[in-house]
């Protein structure tokens, strides 16, 4: 009877584990096959008025590109609303009068603190949000291939992340694991007729919507984005993905900051994976391909969690003389769900050069998983290398 249960419990561990690896290729074929998004009619909407709230915490090096991609849109009806938390601002100083500068009296020292600092201060109703951090870049297209989005009734949209640094190794894989979420986790994803998952930056929402989730909910530490988008997704709000709306991305350079950095991010999905049953049963309940698909994906862990946790099976099925076949199919699978993400996505050569140095990028996750208990002691921003040309 125990060898039974003992035997039960391994198989359900091993379901548990196993389904991710073989989960994104077929939500890539579901996509293709039977869950392809329904297309809405363009509400012709002109003249969407953006507010850009761009956030800065301690650093402002990097604020007069952020602030020169901004000028330089396609689209011009916006009003910039530059926070600058907790910095010195004595040389923020712009000749257009639709940036504003901003500078909190107290530290706010998190990302919807700062947002909602700024909706505080809005000098007009504006149509749209869209949030961006102080390393960002905006492709000039930005702001009009999102009314594309806004213009056929979505209320949330995510654009990409791009690379603006593939200096280093660490920068490559940083970059190849950002196109494998934003492949699957993104465009394939609401392909399906779910949602796309938030990025923290380079998003996107309508006005009313982002400061009704800000009254609502008070976030401290990392992982807003993850609070925000079950808010959204909770009320069966599908979250468009727009992969021509650019925005380039510091990418972690330095093994340190991999491993800060990391240590947030592991602490965000412990902390907020449980999401993820809520909306399992709600898709379940309501019928709804939004919620039940957008719930699968926030029970997944990190990449690296599950792929070694994938070989540690692999390992007790050899030792225990139990078929371990599919094991290897399961990582197969999963091998191959990556080379299409980068395939399907223009990557650049550099990135498929740094694939070699994975193991090391691993190690240093790992590292990261033993530092989780201290994670919102760290900076709320990622510390970023000032180059000097």
């Amino acid at each position: 009877m125990v060898k039974e249960a003992i035997e039960i419990s391994w198989l359900v561990i091993q379901i548990l584990i196993g389904f991710h690896l073989f989960f994104p290729i077929a939500l890539f074929c579901f996509s293709k096959i039977g869950g392809q998004a329904k297309p809405r009619a363009n509400l012709g909407l002109a003249n969407l008025d953006y507010a850009i709230i761009l956030t800065a915490y301690q650093e402002t090096f990097q604020l007069q590109n952020a602030v020169a991609s901004i000028l330089n849109q396609s689209y011009q009806h916006f009003i910039v609303y530059l926070v600058a938390d907790d910095c010195d601002i004595s040389s923020l100083i712009f000749d257009d009068e639709r940036i504003i500068v901003l500078r909190p009296e107290r530290v706010i020292g998190s990302n919807t603190g700062s947002h909602q600092y700024a909706v505080e201060h809005f000098i007009r109703n504006h149509d749209i949000i869209t949030i961006m951090d102080s390393d960002n870049i905006l492709d000039k297209s930005y702001l009009s291939v999102l009314n594309l989005d806004f213009n056929y009734g979505f209320k949330a949209v995510q654009g990409v992340r791009e690379a603006k640094n593939l200096d280093t190794n660490y920068a490559c894989l940083d970059a190849a694991r950002d196109i494998y979420y934003h492949f699957f986790d993104g465009e394939v994803l609401f392909k399906s007729g779910s949602s796309a998952t938030l990025a923290g930056s380079g998003m996107a929402f309508r006005s009313d919507l982002y400061a009704s989730f800000l009254t609502q909910n008070k976030v401290s530490g990392a992982g807003f984005d993850k609070v925000l988008q079950n808010w959204l997704v909770k009320q069966d709000i599908q979250i468009a993905f727009n992969k021509q709306a650019i925005v380039y991305d510091q990418k972690t350079s330095h093994k340190d900051q991999l491993v800060k950095q990391r240590s947030r991010w592991i602490n965000t999905w412990f902390k907020y994976f449980s999401y993820g049953f809520g909306l399992i049963s709600q898709g379940i309940k309501n019928k709804s391909l939004n919620q039940f698909l957008f719930g699968l994906v926030l029970l997944r862990p990190p990449l690296f969690m599950f792929l070694l946790l994938s070989v540690m099976a692999i390992a007790i099925n050899i030792i225990l003389g139990l078929n371990y076949l599919v094991w290897l199919l399961g990582l197969l699978f999963f091998v191959l769900s990556f080379f299409l993400a980068l395939a399907k996505s223009n990557t650049d050569k550099r990135i498929y050069s740094a694939l070699i140095g994975i193991p090391k990028f691993m190690f240093y996750q790992v590292l990261s998983l033993t530092r989780i208990k201290s994670a919102n002691k760290i900076s709320v921003a990622t510390k970023h290398q000032k180059t000097i040309d």
